[in-house]
């Protein structure tokens, strides 16, 4: 079990199991990853030491991103780079704002939103959703009805309302796993889209 990185940094504070040693389907999906990525992403490698866990995260990370409803994959990616800029996640920003700036075809969008979003280059409806998520975010207990008109007011159906609370609260999750592993962003994604 090694936890380094190819330059010899940690990935991760925890020990992380070989790829070859992981069940069938988590090996088999990780591979899926890394024959079109060219890589494994750390966070794979640093949450295979539960397989369970690894498995149920990457069931609701689907669940969440990869369905088809009201918000586009780039908005997706919006406000798991937001809320992890919230969060002082770099993984997560890194690692999503390389997803973001090719689901945009914008190279600028990930920067511009981890590290201001305000003032990215967003339409006024992206704008009211990631203010909304950010109030989940940072400051959850003031998250209320008047969120909700917000979103309603900015064209959003209940069902990608609840896509962006959901998308909001899993990383969340993320961010917190991140900085328990101390998780290193490969150095892969820094170059990603650009």
């Amino acid at each position: 079990m090694s936890a380094h990185h190819d330059k010899g940094f940690p990935i991760s504070r925890f020990d992380v199991p070989d790829l070859d040693t992981l069940p069938d389907d988590l090996r088999a999906r990780i591979e899926d990853i890394a024959e079109k990525t060219g890589f494994v992403p750390n966070v794979f490698r640093g949450l295979a030491r539960r397989p369970d866990e690894l498995r149920a995260f990457l069931a609701y990370y689907d669940a969440l991103m990869a369905r088809d409803g009201g918000l586009s994959k780039a908005e997706r990616e919006m406000i798991a780079v937001a809320t992890s800029a919230a969060n002082h996640c770099s993984y997560c920003v890194v690692s999503h704002g390389a997803l973001l700036r090719i689901f945009s075809k914008d190279p600028l969008l990930g920067d511009q939103i981890a590290t201001h979003y305000e003032r990215a280059d967003i339409s006024p409806r992206q704008r009211a959703m990631l203010d909304a998520a950010m109030v989940l975010a940072t400051s959850p207990r003031e998250f209320g009805d008047a969120n909700i008109t917000s979103l309603k007011a900015a064209g959003f159906a209940d069902d990608d309302i609840w896509d962006i609370g959901a998308i909001t609260a899993l990383f969340a999750l993320s961010n917190r796993m991140a900085h328990l592993m101390d998780l290193r962003p490969n150095d892969e994604f820094y170059v990603m889209g650009r």
